[in-house]
C-alpha cells in the first residue's frame, strides 16, 4: 500500500490520479467522522464535499510529520467542517434535565478509554446510531472531547461557550448515552 509520504509526493508532483487516491483512501473514514457529528447521511455528504474541497485546495500547505499525520489532518478538517455546519444550521439546542438512574459505567469506560473494546453487546454501528440520537450540542462536545482529544478549554473556544458549559454538556452526554445503552442492553436481554 502507498504510504502517506508517497501519496503526498505524487500529489505535489502534479499527479492528478493521486488526488483521486487521496479521496478513495479517506472517504469512508471521513464519512464515519461526519456521522459522529451529524446523523443524517445527506447532510454529511455536503460536509464531506466541503471538507474535500478544503483538503484538496490546502494540501500544498500541509506539513507532513510522519505516517498518520495526513489522516489526522483529514480528520481535523472534517470535524471542523461538521461543527461549522451545525453552527450554521443552528443545531445547538439546550436540553434540560439529565436522565435519572443511568448506570454510566459502560459509557464512562468506553468514553474515557478505560475499556479498549466497544461496550460489550453493542455493535459499533449501533453505538454510532446511539451517539447520533444525542442532541447536537451533546454529540458535538462528546465527539470533540472523546474522539478528537480536545480539552474543554479548546472546545469552549471553538464553540464560543464557557469551559464549564463544555464540561456540563459532556457530563450530560455521558448520562444520556449511558441510559440509551442500558435500554438497548435490556431490550437485547444482555
Amino acid at each position: 500500500m502507498e504510504t502517506e509520504r508517497q501519496l503526498l509526493e505524487a500529489i505535489r508532483n502534479g499527479e492528478r490520479a493521486a488526488l483521486r487516491r487521496l479521496y478513495e483512501r479517506y472517504a469512508d473514514y471521513a464519512m464515519a467522522i461526519g456521522l459522529r457529528y451529524i446523523p443524517e447521511r445527506d447532510e454529511v455528504r455536503d460536509v464531506l464535499q466541503d471538507s474535500f474541497v478544503k483538503i484538496l485546495t490546502s494540501i500544498g500547505q500541509f506539513s507532513y510529520h510522519g505516517e498518520g499525520s495526513l489522516k489526522a489532518w483529514v480528520s481535523r478538517i472534517v470535524s471542523n467542517r461538521a461543527v461549522d455546519y451545525l453552527r450554521e444550521h443552528q443545531r445547538f439546542v439546550l436540553v434540560s434535565g439529565i436522565p435519572d438512574e443511568a448506570d454510566d459505567t459502560v459509557a464512562d469506560n468506553y468514553l474515557t478509554g478505560a475499556s479498549e473494546a466497544m461496550p460489550e453487546g453493542v455493535p459499533p454501528d449501533v453505538l454510532l446510531e446511539m451517539i447520533g440520537r444525542l442532541p447536537a450540542n451533546y454529540r458535538t462536545v462528546l465527539n470533540l472531547f472523546v474522539f478528537d482529544g480536545q480539552s474543554h478549554r479548546e472546545i469552549a473556544q471553538l464553540l464560543d461557550i464557557k469551559e464549564s458549559t463544555s464540561a456540563s454538556l459532556f457530563f450530560r452526554a455521558k448520562k444520556m448515552l449511558a441510559k440509551i445503552i442500558k435500554e438497548y442492553l435490556n431490550e437485547q436481554g444482555i
